[in-house]
């Protein structure tokens, strides 16, 4: 699982990015090995509406911001979570 956190480092910090995975895997109720940066929410790792507001307002809260609705709607991986937090954590007045 290393090589896939230091993977998405690119993005943010590794702390940030444990707490991402944490998040992603228990709102997803996957194994973090599931959580490859190409695996699709909800075709691969059976997310649904419900599940998708449950993972957003859990990264909301922890990352302390607001991402609009619209934004999430270009989320369909995981590795697009971690471009749209680093995109509002880059700059938060968005």
């Amino acid at each position: 699982m290393r090589a896939k956190l230091s993977a998405m480092n690119n993005y943010l910090s590794e702390n940030d990015t444990k707490a991402v995975m944490d998040i992603l895997a228990q709102e997803l109720g996957v194994p973090k090995g599931q959580l490859l940066p190409d695996a699709k929410l909800q075709h691969d790792l059976g997310a649904d509406s419900l599940t998708l507001v449950e993972i957003t307002l859990a990264l909301e809260e922890r990352f302390s911001l607001a991402i609009p609705e619209e934004t999430w709607e270009r989320v369909s991986t995981v590795n697009d979570v971690f471009e749209v937090l680093a995109e509002f954590l880059a700059n938060p007045a968005q």
